[in-house]
């Protein structure tokens, strides 16, 4: 688990691709974190702008800023770029549940994901 040492000392460190930043909860980090980790990195970053901390949001199922996917990237051994343009396959796969299981702040906000949900962003869910 990310300590919060190591978010603070990632939050000096990103170069942030919005002028206001706004960092919700280091939980939030640590979500993001566990979303990037279980995506599948390429050599090319991607092209196509999604809404990250949007899709993160939504499986975490508490609020995430976009500051905070950036942190959560800066942390990250396997991902390279800047928000939204990272490494990852612009197929992206759905983390498992128990990504969350020791984030207290994961869940904790009225965020579900439906089956509708699911599809669109996921297309094919594969579980790694």
């Amino acid at each position: 688990m990310l300590t919060a040492n190591e978010i603070a000392d990632a939050k000096g460190r990103v170069r942030y691709q919005d002028s206001n930043v706004v960092h919700e909860h280091d939980d939030c980090v640590r979500i993001a974190y566990q979303w990037l980790d279980a995506q599948i990195t390429t050599k090319s970053k991607l092209k196509r702008t999604h809404p990250l901390a949007r899709f993160i949001t939504v499986w975490g199922g508490r609020r995430i800023a976009s500051a905070d996917v950036e942190v959560a990237a800066e942390l990250h051994h396997r991902i390279r770029g800047y928000y939204p343009h990272f490494n990852i396959r612009s197929r992206f796969t759905l983390p498992s549940d128990g990504r969350l299981a020791d984030i207290a702040e994961a869940r904790t906000q009225d965020y579900s994901l439906t089956a509708t949900h699911i599809i669109k962003t996921y297309g094919s869910i594969e579980d790694p």
